[in-house]
């Protein structure tokens, strides 16, 4: 895993004191709130519903186990004693004090961590593919792309003010696991004919009020021109990017209207420019950050002969292929029925914390999915990690399932929130509770997203729910067929919303036509739409609502 050069350490702590003397101004009255508002955006500080919220950045997604425990602390000392993990790899604290704002930055800065770029229009927090490093289908290692992004573009004097915010996303693997598609730029490792790695660069990809996937921009990028070819896309966009109206700010409103070719012989020709005059990364820079990621030191050890039933269960779902057949790649679901997806207690974070630090070789990852990674866990030791789960509460074994769902935090924190997103997720996890049936429906992935900012996905679930507000009253739209990974897609609306209290019975209707209406247990949910089209389900959604209405 990387860790700060001297140069890291002094840049954060400088930041950290330039912005204790920021909050001073406003404490003082020195600053008004709108002179305060692009500075403390910068260090990652939001004014919610009811309080501050600060968004700290994890990159990439990985974190040591000392680290997580700076997390628990700070959730335990400043906040209400949880924290908030986020479909961007983050983590939020949704009820600091702002004079104590300061000294939160100063703890995460003990432990290597910051809250810069989390917000404002610049190259926000780069994400990566959760199972990093560790992948049985990955053709290299992300992360250190993804660093070097993030050296590259933390206080890059050209795009600190875009004409919009700019989210990037690393995949080292064939199977896209952190949707790419839907991201400003997507990088895919891919190989070339002469079996070089490099990447197949997407551009134009992106949710909110007008989602859209992402268009390939090149198929083959060799590495080396990584940093050069990036610049060329943000110098465009810097140039061309639409700053009168910032709903049409975005990179993929400028790929749409000027097309992929436009855009495409744009950056071409200032990435031609670019590689004569820009410098090299210096190899000694490469191979450092390399070196941070290499592998850690695989143990041997006899696996248990058998596993009882649970355990058997939350092995089937809550583990992955490693790369190592003796190992495994272990999710901690953060969505317990009846739970707040993504939220965890600090002594949860510190059990996991822990775990990680005994069996996962002390390393932990956020995936977007609102879910914590033990990346390397030998076989042997999965009896007593689910033990271990099971005594904290986080042995719930739905990855992947009905239950698993993605839900920002929507009406209850969010001001820009139109609707409820987390009573709902509740809801619904608690309507289909039961493990054994969740099992039968097979994979399946809701997301829900409480305004148009789609903070939750929704347009790419295989059931995704938007909450709108219409003249005073929540009602929640539904799509249907979205998919976040290398066959990204965006859902088909299936009509007219439901109301706060219909939406729940509306999913259940969707969920018992699927089981109807599928060739057999090994055909999931979106096969069987992609299959059937829309027409079976939307008469399943609102036949049955009409009759209800008219009994």
């Amino acid at each position: 895993m990387y860790s700060y050069t001297d140069f890291d350490e002094a840049f954060v702590r400088t930041r950290v004191e330039e912005f204790r003397g920021q909050v001073a101004r406003r404490l003082d009255g020195s600053l008004t709130e709108d002179e305060f508002k692009p500075l403390r955006l910068m260090n990652g500080l939001y004014l919610q519903l009811h309080a501050y919220m600060l968004r700290v950045a994890i990159p990439y997604g990985t974190l040591r186990s000392a680290q997580m425990r700076q997390l628990a602390m700070i959730a335990e000392r400043w906040d209400k004693g949880y924290g908030h993990f986020t479909t961007r790899q983050n983590i939020q604290f949704n009820w600091p004090k702002l004079k104590d704002v300061p000294e939160m930055l100063s703890a995460l800065a003990d432990v290597q961590m910051h809250a810069i770029q989390t917000s404002g229009n610049c190259i926000r927090n780069v994400t990566a593919d959760h199972f990093a490093g560790a992948a049985a289908d990955e053709i290299e290692d992300p992360r250190p792309t993804a660093e070097l992004i993030r050296q590259w573009s933390t206080d890059h004097p050209e795009f600190a003010f875009l004409p919009r915010k700019f989210k990037v996303a690393v995949t080292g693997s064939p199977n896209d696991r952190a949707v790419t598609k839907a991201h400003d730029i997507g990088l895919r490792m891919v190989r070339n004919d002469a079996g070089e790695p490099g990447y197949e660069v997407v551009v134009g990809g992106g949710l909110g009020r007008t989602p859209m996937i992402g268009k390939v921009l090149r198929d083959f990028l060799p590495k080396d021109d990584l940093l050069a070819y990036l610049e060329a896309i943000l110098n465009v966009y810097n140039l061309h990017g639409r700053r009168d109206n910032k709903y049409k700010a975005r990179i993929k409103i400028l790929v749409h209207e000027e097309s992929i070719e436009t855009m495409r012989e744009r950056v071409e020709a200032i990435f031609a420019m670019q590689q004569r005059l820009l410098p090299d990364v210096d190899p000694s820079l490469r191979a450092a950050i390399e070196a941070s990621f290499q592998p850690p030191a695989y143990k041997t050890a006899e696996t248990a002969p058998g596993v009882d039933g649970a355990l058997q269960s939350w092995i089937d779902t809550n583990t992955d292929a490693h790369k190592n057949p003796d190992y495994a790649i272990v999710s901690i679901s953060l969505k317990p029925i009846g739970g707040t997806p993504g939220d965890a207690t600090a002594d949860q974070m510190r059990v996991m914390a822990d775990l990680a630090e005994r069996y996962s070789h002390d390393e932990l990852r956020i995936s977007h999915e609102q879910n914590v990674i033990l990346p390397h866990v030998h076989r042997a030791d999965l009896p007593a990690l689910h033990a271990a789960l099971v005594g904290a509460g986080l042995a719930t074994a739905n990855i992947g399932l009905v239950s698993d769902i993605i839900a920002c935090p929507g009406m209850d924190y969010c001001a820009l929130a139109t609707a409820r997103s987390i009573p709902v997720a509740q809801q619904l996890s608690e309507v289909f509770a039961d493990l054994d049936a969740q099992r039968d429906i097979g994979p399946l992935k809701i997301k829900i997203s409480g305004c148009i900012n789609a903070c939750g996905h929704h347009h790419v679930g295989h059931i995704g729910i938007l909450g709108l507000d219409r003249a005073g009253v929540e009602s929640y739209q539904i799509t249907l067929g979205g998919d976040g990974t290398e066959t990204a897609a965006i859902g088909s609306r299936t009509g007219p919303g439901f109301a706060y209290d219909e939406i729940v019975p509306a999913v259940e209707r969707l969920i018992e036509a699927y089981l109807d209406l599928r060739q057999g247990p090994e055909e999931t949910f979106l096969a069987a739409y992609t299959r059937l089209g829309m027409a079976p389900f939307k008469a399943a959604l609102y036949q049955a609502e009409e009759r209800a209405h008219a009994a």
